[in-house]
């Protein structure tokens, strides 16, 4: 049996991700308000659902509690169990906190709600008469996700690596770990076609090509891209090197950005 899970990448900030952990916080805060609820509910109420954004089905009054176009940011928030919602939030806390330092904090969060809004929609055209309603921060983290990857490909990511019986903490270019990532959703997207249920494919798909788009268009001008590799990538180590977080390198690529003073910019 082989297992393997991203636990944090070794790419320096220099500010708080204020805006990171908000976006976490507002998820875990409407999962919880989830759990006191109907959850079938919730999701038609409040998730995505591809024939009602279109026009195509139309929910009772009991259930349109927001207009149809409002679900498309609802539903970023809203997650289906506690997997879900932790997997989601792992990948914003690891890639989340250096694309708000590059962007800065309004930039970042345009870049989130719009990968999250432009997957929606991608993963609605792709089955238009769907009912099956859509949640998740899934799309809106793929955009993040793609972001980093335009300007950090070599930023060391440090993966738990479990082989049968042997533990390993490796170290892998976020290069790897991205394209792969994003080739199995593309994959899983055409093999499954978008009238299958599950996982929204498309979604992921769409806000990754999203980020990427949106990150050449919102980053500022000292940010530059494809930083270069600074430190060894496959490095292995036992788990208990962990310790500290500290398990091979301080910094895998060079800190996000130059130290220029900000601007009165209200984008900074």
């Amino acid at each position: 049996m082989i297992f393997a899970l991203p636990l944090y990448d070794d790419n320096p900030i220099r500010e708080t991700p204020v805006v990171t952990y908000g976006l976490i916080g507002m998820c875990i805060g409407a999962f919880l308000w989830q759990l006191e609820q109907n959850a079938d509910v919730v999701a038609l109420q409040y998730g995505m659902i591809p024939a009602v954004l279109f026009g195509h089905a139309h929910l009772s009054p009991r259930l349109a509690a927001i207009p149809p176009w409002a679900t498309l940011f609802t539903s970023m928030f809203l997650h289906g169990g506690w997997l879900h919602l932790g997997g989601n939030m792992l990948f914003l806390w690891i890639f989340g906190n250096n694309v708000e330092d590059l962007l800065g904090r309004a930039r970042y969060l345009l870049l989130y709600l719009s990968c999250g809004v432009a997957a929606a929609l991608i993963q609605a055209m792709a089955d238009p008469l769907s009912e099956v309603p859509m949640i998740g921060a899934s799309g809106a983290i793929a955009g993040v996700l793609g972001a980093y990857l335009l300007v950090y490909p070599w930023a060391n990511v440090h993966c738990f690596l479990w082989i049968v019986i042997f533990f390993w903490i490796i170290t892998v270019p976020a290069w790897v770990l991205l394209s792969v990532w994003f080739a199995m959703q593309l994959l899983s997207g055409l093999v499954s076609g978008p009238h299958a249920p599950g996982v929204a494919f498309w979604a992921h798909v769409g806000g990754f090509v999203s980020g990427v788009v949106l990150m050449l268009l919102l980053r500022p001008r000292r940010v530059m891209l494809w930083h270069a590799q600074k430190s060894p990538i496959f490095a292995a180590a036992p788990p208990s090197a962990m310790r500290g977080r500290r398990t091979f390198h301080e910094g895998s690529v060079p800190a996000a950005g130059q130290r220029y003073p900000r601007s009165p910019s209200p984008w900074n």
